[in-house]
């Protein structure tokens, strides 16, 4: 029973006045896609599916130039995460054992917490497991809504929460562990009935919980886990970040 994993790299990021995928802009002179790449190759994951969407040829002339083989497939429409996953339907069904979904454009999630969220993920016995990291300003992320007892409960995206689950610090990396056969139980019954009229993948926990399957998060120890780029400046970020923490290229 061998793990997968979905690189989600369908983004256009119609801010960074860039004509590359999102994923393919750089930090330290390496594609984002390239630093996640390596972190789930460091990790053991040898096959690995990338969703591709804007400007697809840059992504497809980017996996053929890599000394292994990954697949990819197309998201023709940008209709949330778990659309995207629904893209890669087939590459999951083929799979028994657990699948990392991971966006593309976040550099700094590393093997270590990859590697960590799977132990939990396995010992406990559960059908999800999201990675969360805790931080200082958790403006536009998905918040992990935890009871009094400290055990998880949901992912309340940002324009679908409460007050009180606003000023929660706990936030959604954006990757996730999955039972393969799990995740394709719910992916369908996934809907876009919510501010935004997209398909949420954290809504597959919500629908797993509901059948009695077991969900957690996993908070990695390192917050920068979660960073992303949406415009120049918070690229900018990225690089000042890479280069004063010493991140591996």
């Amino acid at each position: 029973m061998s793990n997968c994993a979905v690189i989600l790299a369908g983004g256009e990021g119609k801010r960074m006045k860039s004509n590359l995928p999102k994923p393919m802009s750089e930090v330290l002179g390496k594609p984002m896609l390239k630093w996640v790449l390596d972190s789930v190759k460091k990790s053991g994951i040898d096959d690995i599916c990338i969703v591709k969407g804007y400007k697809k040829e840059s992504i497809e002339e980017f996996a053929d130039s890599l000394p292994y083989k990954v697949e990819t497939v197309f998201q023709s429409e940008r209709l949330g995460t778990g659309h995207a996953v629904m893209m890669a339907k087939d590459f999951l069904q083929i799979h028994n054992g657990n699948v990392l979904v991971l966006n593309g454009d976040a550099p700094f999630m590393d093997s270590e917490t990859i590697s960590d969220a799977l132990a939990l993920h396995t010992e406990e016995g559960c059908a999800a497991t999201v990675i969360s990291a805790e931080v200082s300003d958790s403006t536009g992320y998905g918040r992990i809504i935890r009871d009094e007892s400290g055990k998880f409960v949901k992912i309340v995206e940002q324009k679908d929460a409460s007050e009180d689950e606003l000023a929660v610090k706990e936030v959604n990396s954006g990757a996730f562990w999955f039972d393969c056969q799990k995740l394709l139980s719910v992916l369908g019954e996934i809907k876009s009935n919510n501010k935004a009229g997209e398909y949420y993948l954290p809504d597959a926990l919500k629908l797993l919980i509901e059948k009695n399957e077991k969900a957690t998060a996993f908070t990695a120890k390192n917050a920068d886990t979660v960073l992303g780029a949406n415009d120049p400046e918070q690229l900018r970020e990225l690089n000042e970040i890479a280069l004063n923490k010493g991140y591996e290229v």
